[in-house]
C-alpha cells in the first residue's frame, strides 16, 4: 500500500482576498488603483485568483474590479456577491464572465439564520440556489458557494445546501471558519464531511480566520483532509485577527508541503516586496515576531545562535531568507557573545585580539541595559576604532 510520501503531491489553488477580506478591516482601505498595483503584485507572486473586492458594495469597489479584471493576465478575478440578482449583475458588469470566480454568499449555520438573517433554513437555501442558476445564465464560467459560517452549521443544513448549489451549477464551494472557532482536527473533519458529500471534480475551498491563532493550522488540516484552494491575504490582513497569511502557506508549501502531499506554483520571490507595498498603503507597522515578514524573522542577536551561525546558518535557519527578498541580521546586544566579536575583526582583516574583544566586550555589549544592538556594521565601526586607539598607544 502506498503511503501520503509515496503519492504525487496536489497542487493547492490559491485565492487571494486581500483586496476584499483583507482591505474591508478596519484601517485597511485602498483606492481602486491601490489595488491595481496590489493585485498586479500577488499576480506575479503566482496566485490563482485575486479577488477585487465586493462590487454591489460601492462605487469604489465596483471600479477596482473593473480595473483588476481588466489588467489580469494570468490570474482570475474574484469577487464576492450576496444571492441578489442585482448584486450578481453589478460584479458580472464590472469583472466579466470568462474569468471571473464569482462567489455567492450563503449562510451556513443556525446561529446565522436565527439571529443574522431571521428567515428559515429552506427560504436561504433556495435563494442561493437560484442566484447561482442566474450567475450561470449570465455566462459566468467559474461560481462559487461561499458558506459563511460553515465552522458553526450542522451538517443537516450544510449537506443539502452544498448539494443543491453543485446541483445548480457552483464549481467551488468555500468553506468559511468565519469566526475562526475551530481547531484543526475538527475543520480538518468538516472539510472530509464535505469532499464526500460532492463530485471529485467540484473544488472545496478553505477560508480560515485567525481568532484562536489557528487559521494557516486549519487552512493545512483542511488540505489534509482533501481542499483544493486555500483562500488567503498578505500578512493575514483581514477581519479583527485575520485571515490564513499567503506567505506563511507559501513558505509551508515551499519547504514542508511533501509532509502533507500538497505543493504550490505560487513563489516566495515577490512576497516581501508585496508587503512592503501593503504597509505603505494602510500604514500597517511590520511587528517584531511574525514569521516570514517580521522585523525579527531573521535576525539575532544571542550569542548561542550567532555562534552556530556563524559556522553554518542551517544550525538556526530552517527558512532561507533570501528565498523571501529578505536579509540575515545578526545583532549585537548584551546578549551577544564573544564569537561575533571575532566575526566583526576578521570580516574586517584584522587579527583576532582577544584583549581587544574582551574589552569591547566589557565596556560596549555585556553591560548594556536599554535593549539597544549594533548591526555588523555599527559594531565593525566600533571594533575598529578600538583597533586603531590600541595600535597607536602600543606605538
Amino acid at each position: 500500500m502506498l503511503s501520503q510520501n509515496d503519492l504525487p503531491l496536489r497542487r493547492i489553488r490559491i485565492f487571494d482576498t486581500t483586496l476584499r477580506d483583507g482591505e474591508q478591516a478596519p484601517g485597511n482601505a485602498m483606492r481602486p488603483e491601490q489595488k491595481l498595483d496590489m493585485a498586479l503584485a500577488l499576480e506575479s507572486i503566482g496566485v490563482d485568483v485575486v479577488e477585487a473586492g465586493f462590487p454591489s458594495s460601492s462605487p469604489s469597489d465596483r471600479e477596482a474590479t473593473r480595473l483588476v479584471a481588466s489588467a489580469l493576465t494570468s490570474a482570475y478575478v474574484g469577487t464576492l456577491s450576496r444571492p441578489v440578482r442585482e448584486d450578481i449583475r453589478i460584479a458580472v458588469d464590472a469583472g466579466g464572465a470568462e474569468r471571473h470566480h464569482l462567489q455567492i454568499m450563503a449562510t451556513g449555520s443556525e446561529i446565522h439564520l436565527k439571529y443574522k438573517r431571521s428567515v428559515e433554513q429552506a427560504q436561504a437555501q433556495d435563494e442561493v440556489v437560484e442566484a447561482i442558476g442566474f450567475a450561470r445564465s449570465l455566462g459566468v464560467r467559474n461560481v462559487t458557494l461561499a458558506i459563511e459560517d460553515a465552522s458553526r452549521g450542522s451538517d443537516a443544513l450544510l449537506r443539502p445546501l452544498i448539494t443543491e448549489s453543485v446541483a445548480a451549477g457552483a464549481d467551488a464551494v468555500t468553506v468559511a471558519d468565519t469566526t475562526g472557532c475551530m481547531v484543526p482536527a475538527q475543520y480538518g473533519g468538516l472539510i472530509a464531511r464535505i469532499r464526500s458529500w460532492i463530485p471529485p471534480e467540484i473544488v472545496v475551498s478553505t477560508h480560515c480566520h485567525e481568532d484562536l491563532g489557528l487559521s494557516l493550522a486549519n487552512a493545512l488540516a483542511g488540505i489534509e483532509a482533501g481542499a483544493d484552494e486555500v483562500q488567503t491575504t498578505l500578512a493575514g490582513i483581514g477581519e479583527r485577527a485575520g485571515n490564513t497569511s499567503l506567505e506563511e502557506l507559501i513558505a509551508v508549501l515551499t519547504y514542508n508541503g511533501d509532509a502533507i502531499g500538497a505543493t504550490t506554483t505560487a513563489k516566495p520571490e515577490g512576497l516581501y516586496t508585496a508587503f512592503e507595498t501593503v504597509c505603505k498603503i494602510i500604514g500597517l507597522a511590520p511587528p517584531r515576531n511574525k514569521a516570514i515578514f517580521g522585523v525579527n524573522a531573521f535576525a539575532t542577536q544571542a550569542g548561542i545562535h550567532q555562534a552556530g551561525m556563524l559556522r553554518d546558518p542551517i544550525t538556526y535557519e530552517y527558512i532561507e531568507p533570501v528565498r523571501f527578498g529578505r536579509q540575515r541580521a545578526l545583532l549585537v546586544g548584551r546578549h551577544s557573545g564573544r564569537a561575533v566579536l571575532r566575526y566583526a575583526l576578521t570580516e574586517l582583516g584584522l587579527p583576532i585580539d582577544e584583549r581587544l574583544v574582551d574589552r569591547i566586550y566589557t565596556e560596549h555589549i555585556a553591560n548594556r541595559s536599554d535593549g539597544d544592538c549594533f548591526d555588523l556594521a555599527g559594531l565593525g565601526e566600533l571594533m575598529l576604532a578600538a583597533h586603531v586607539v590600541d595600535a597607536g598607544g602600543a606605538a
